[in-house]
């Protein structure tokens, strides 16, 4: 399941993509239009621009703005940031492996087989997905 965190993330950062001007705009602005906790979305938006996605401005007119063009963020670098592994199950990770404690053997896992799949797929979605798409 996706979290808040990166629900609102997303949220966030399309609204910040769809402005014309690509001005700052105030997170409290960010809040309003969205219906996202301002203190919350603090948080999150210091995390995208730490990790490069957002810069800010300080002071009258200051706020968050993209740093990058949508067609450059990849949802996979996104989710990433924000959520953590794509994996459901850590096993499966690519980033954030780990062997199961309670599994024998991978290879004949009923269950890692299929969290492959799932992987897989998602992660096939996330990578051929921009920002650029999410506000098309």
């Amino acid at each position: 399941m996706l979290s808040k965190k990166t629900k609102y993330g997303l949220k966030a950062l399309t609204y910040l993509a769809i402005q014309k001007d690509k001005e700052p705009v105030q997170i409290a602005e960010i809040s309003r239009h969205e219906n996202i906790s301002q203190k919350f979305l603090e948080s999150i938006l210091l995390t995208l621009r730490k990790t490069g996605y957002l810069g800010s401005k300080k002071g009258k007119g200051g706020g968050y703005y993209l740093i990058k063009e949508p067609s450059e963020i990849a949802m996979t670098s996104v989710i990433r940031v924000l959520e953590g592994p794509i994996a459901m199950i850590p096993c499966v990770s690519l980033n954030f492996y780990e062997k199961c404690n309670d599994c024998p053997d991978e290879k004949s896992c009923a269950v890692h087989k299929l969290m492959l799949q799932v992987r897989d797929s998602a992660l096939e979605v996330y990578r051929k997905t921009t920002l650029a798409d999410l506000i098309a």
